[in-house]
């Protein structure tokens, strides 16, 4: 069954974009659903207001990959052609194969290594604070992402390409695995804790990202993963915390007036830079 993947390839590899705006839209519907009936934290907020907001940088995220979807048609294309990138040290790997080893760096650089610079340079974690600033995290946070962010991002997606030498086929299922997975491992549901255990040994989970979005150091600074847990084991970056004890959002930006209205939300990354302070940088 491994080996016959051939419509896997056909299909992703022509992934009409009605289907994958299908994706995004079902996935978002579907969490909705699931963490409205069994929610991790009971918040006491205007759920439509808050994903209003949300929805407006989703919106801001297609139009800014859109136009620029070309460059990673190129990319693919232009990689496959030469033979350049990892995948074709090796030749004619079963499909199966090529999934997983492609999945695994498109991940790995275009995903992981991303978020975690972005966490490092002062400059492009201004844009990330948008994302970290969302006080009641549910899957609509999965796509709450500065338009500037959502460059830096594109940067990093295309470098995984080149460096993985990916056809589109794996990159599109690769976009759409990371849609799914980003909007599960943000939804405001907790799995069971044998669950978890089972599950984080592989895939980024809930459990697993709502340590990353807790409003202090050292964890904001953990679990980095989107869709494979394995490269925060791998790097020493992965951290656990009582789900009941996550506070969301970040300390430099408590008040709702800054982290809840858009035109501020904008303007973050340009206005004057805020440290967190001594105290939270020494609280586990």
């Amino acid at each position: 069954m491994l080996q016959d993947m051939q419509w896997l390839v056909d299909y992703f590899g022509q992934i009409p974009s009605s289907h994958r705006s299908a994706i995004l839209v079902g996935g978002i519907l579907f969490f909705w659903i699931i963490e409205g009936t069994w929610p991790l934290f009971g918040y006491q907020y205007q759920k439509w207001k808050h994903a209003g907001v949300n929805f407006f940088f989703t919106l801001t995220t297609i139009f800014v990959n859109f136009p620029l979807a070309f460059i990673l048609v190129k990319s693919s294309t232009w990689a496959v052609d030469n033979n350049f990138g990892i995948l074709h040290i090796f030749p004619n790997l079963p499909y199966w194969v090529q999934a997983v080893a492609g999945l695994l760096i498109l991940d790995l650089v275009g995903a992981w290594t991303a978020h975690w610079i972005q966490h490092q340079v002062k400059v492009l974690w201004r844009f990330h604070i948008i994302h970290h600033a969302d006080q009641h995290v549910d899957t609509t946070t999965a796509n709450r992402h500065h338009p500037g962010e959502s460059l830096i991002r594109f940067a990093f997606t295309t470098l995984a390409i080149l460096i993985s030498g990916a056809p589109m086929w794996i990159v599109f299922l690769y976009q759409s695995l990371s849609v799914v997975l980003s909007q599960f491992n943000h939804a405001n549901i907790v799995l069971p804790r044998w669950l978890d255990k089972f599950v984080s040994l592989v895939l980024v989970t809930p459990n697993m990202h709502h340590v990353h979005h807790h409003y202090v150091q050292p964890f904001t600074d953990s679990n980095y993963g989107n869709i494979f847990s394995i490269w925060d084991r791998t790097f020493g970056t992965f951290k656990t915390l009582d789900q009941q004890k996550i506070i969301y959002g970040i300390d430099t930006h408590l008040k709702a007036e800054e982290n809840s209205t858009v035109s501020n939300l904008l303007q973050i990354p340009f206005q004057k830079y805020r440290s967190a302070t001594a105290e939270n940088l020494g609280k586990k």
